[in-house]
């Protein structure tokens, strides 16, 4: 198989880790939810050379599918080592917009799988924040990493809307092991 180093990026609450747990029941490939490196218990960051100290072993590996950001200096490194990149940039409304459900979601304890598996759940206006600033300081330059990736000759997905992020998991689902 290829695809045996897949990284899927985007910004926050937009199916990521959805999408990558549906992709490894098709794969015989581990996964790593990169807000686990970056996130501590009580939502507090990682040093530097904590975060690193777990990401680049995990990128030198053969087999991996790692989904999320992270640092912002470990994208470009993780991106350029990936056989296939997967981004997931829906216009910010969107993003908002299955945030929101997320947080209900959480909210009323019904949120399997909570991001960095931390149960203490953040405000939704610190998430809105978060997407915002992401949106505005950080999807510019992931954005040019991917496309660089891309001109590396790295496969590359590009998942823009609602629709298309269905279409691909329907995908995904119909590829799984039962």
């Amino acid at each position: 198989m290829t695809d045996k180093r897949i990284a899927i990026i985007g910004n926050a609450g937009g199916g990521k880790s959805t999408l990558a747990r549906l992709m490894v029941r098709s794969r015989d490939i581990p996964l790593t939810e990169i807000d686990k490196l970056l996130w501590k218990e009580n939502w507090r960051e990682a040093s530097d050379e904590e975060f690193h100290g777990e990401h680049t072993p995990l990128i030198a590996g053969e087999r991996w599918l790692l989904e999320g950001l992270g640092k912002l200096d470990s994208i470009r490194p993780r991106l350029l080592r990936a056989t296939w990149v997967i981004l997931i940039d829906m216009v910010l409304w969107q993003q908002f917009w299955l945030a929101a459900e997320r947080q209900i979601a959480w909210a009323e304890g019904c949120l399997k799988y909570p991001p960095a598996g931390n149960h203490d759940m953040i405000t939704t206006r610190d998430m809105f924040v978060t997407l915002w600033d992401t949106e505005h300081e950080w999807m510019p330059t992931v954005r040019a990493n991917v496309d660089e990736a891309e001109q590396a000759g790295i496969k590359v997905t590009r998942i823009v809307s609602l629709g298309e992020l269905t279409d691909f998991m329907d995908t995904q689902r119909a590829m799984a092991k039962p």
